[in-house]
């Protein structure tokens, strides 16, 4: 079985890839049972949010790892990837403004991305 730590690795790896925008890694380990990790990451369009959240999809599927559910593809506002450990949320960059859960989830410690976004 694949850590969490290594699947939101390959989430910000994918989403670095179709060029998304200021990707945040939150470590919810201390402060939820949620998730152990919300990778965050908006686009410009509704097509850009939709090629980024397929090719997360795609890239994780390859490694073995299939989400549990995924939901928002269609509208490309706001796509949510469920991995169990790990919850994707693409979303297009007024719905991220507006919906801030960098602010809404506060308490998380933000992931250091290191070089080509590896978590440092």
């Amino acid at each position: 079985m694949t850590d969490s730590r290594q699947i939101a690795l390959w989430c910000v790896e994918a989403a670095e890839e179709r060029k998304a925008n200021e990707i945040v890694v939150l470590d919810l380990r201390e402060i939820s049972l949620v998730a152990d990790y919300f990778v965050i990451c908006d686009g410009r369009s509704n097509v850009q949010v939709r090629a980024i959240a397929e090719h997360i999809e795609e890239f994780l599927e390859e490694r073995g790892v299939k989400p549990l559910h995924h939901e928002g593809m269609r509208q490309g506002y706001w796509v949510l990837l469920d991995y169990g450990s790990v919850v994707v949320h693409v979303f297009r960059e007024e719905e991220r403004r507006f919906y801030n859960l960098e602010r809404l989830w506060g308490d998380a410690e933000i992931v250091e991305l290191g070089r080509a976004g590896g978590i440092a």
